[in-house]
């Protein structure tokens, strides 16, 4: 199974993320992108990873994929499970659209491993050593 990487951008937190996708979705979670992934088929099923402040924290199960005429042209719409779920989070680079993301390579959900309610800042610090 394939995932996306992607910067949400302009949100400081992953509450601002599903925040804004609440109010500009609804109760469905899409994103868009200008290109369709050549490797869509395997995406399906994966998961959007979202990179806040230079760090991979939360994915959304990608549902499917799509072309869509929007009021910015023709874009290629990724419905998305409607809740970002929080990722033990690790360091990543910032870019442009979005990369590829091996299922070996992606970090394991936060869940049920302690870190639940561990402040975001500490959480980082101690994956920054090893420690989660």
């Amino acid at each position: 199974m394939l995932n996306l990487t992607k910067v949400a951008v302009g949100c400081p937190d992953v509450a601002t993320l599903a925040a804004r996708q609440r109010e500009h979705w609804g109760d469905a979670a899409a994103s868009l992108t200008r290109m369709m992934p050549k490797r869509a088929d395997e995406l399906v099923g994966g998961s959007l990873f979202w990179i806040i402040a230079h760090r991979l924290v939360a994915r959304q199960t990608i549902l499917r994929l799509a072309m869509v005429d929007t009021e910015w042209g023709r874009k290629c719409r990724i419905d998305l499970a409607p809740f970002p779920v929080a990722v033990v989070p690790r360091t990543c680079r910032a870019h442009q659209g979005w990369r590829y993301l091996a299922a070996a390579d992606a970090p394991p959900d936060l869940a049920g491993t302690g870190s639940e309610v561990m402040p975001a800042d500490m959480a980082h610090e101690l994956a920054a050593l090893g420690l989660l």
